[in-house]
């Protein structure tokens, strides 16, 4: 449980500290800097979920959503508390850290700083940041760990 608490907190802490650093620092007054042919950093804010799904629904969408994450966040950390494995303490932490750090976000400004911008032939994905990026690793790693145990409940039959 502890390990997931602290994977969380770092999480927290580089998503804040890394929306700040590009916010004030790099970007500054600038809304685009363009790094490569198909990498931008851009000040984008983001009223929806992660990657700028459902983005139009003003300050209610911004409530409504940071409602709905504190709630499914509280149902991670109970979980987390009754977790064994350290692999899937790991992947909630990731999860539950990239989570508060945009609902942060949402109670501070009313909307999440995103700044990574991947493009290809002038198709955006949806600009996201290190949160997104945390949670959505960490999604993933729960999908892997359950198809891991249904295989190996498959081989112990």
């Amino acid at each position: 449980m502890l390990l997931g608490f602290i994977i969380a907190s770092i999480i927290l802490v580089a998503d804040q500290v890394s929306k700040f650093w590009v916010m004030t620092d790099v970007l500054g007054e600038q809304n685009v800097i363009v790094y490569t042919s198909f990498f931008n950093l851009v000040r984008a804010w983001n009223t929806g979920v992660s990657f700028s799904m459902f983005n139009d629904h003003g300050n209610f969408g911004a409530i409504a959503l940071s409602v709905l994450a504190l709630i499914i966040i509280v149902f991670l950390v109970f979980w987390l508390r009754k977790e064994q494995s350290k692999f899937l303490q790991v992947a909630l932490g990731f999860i539950i850290g990239g989570a508060l750090g945009n609902v942060i976000d949402r109670v501070r400004f009313g909307a999440v700083f995103d700044f990574l911008d991947f493009h290809l032939n002038g198709n955006h994905w949806p600009a996201f940041n290190v949160a997104d990026s945390f949670i959505c690793i960490g999604a993933v790693l729960i999908i892997l760990q359950n198809i891991y145990v249904s295989i190996k409940k498959k081989e112990a039959k």
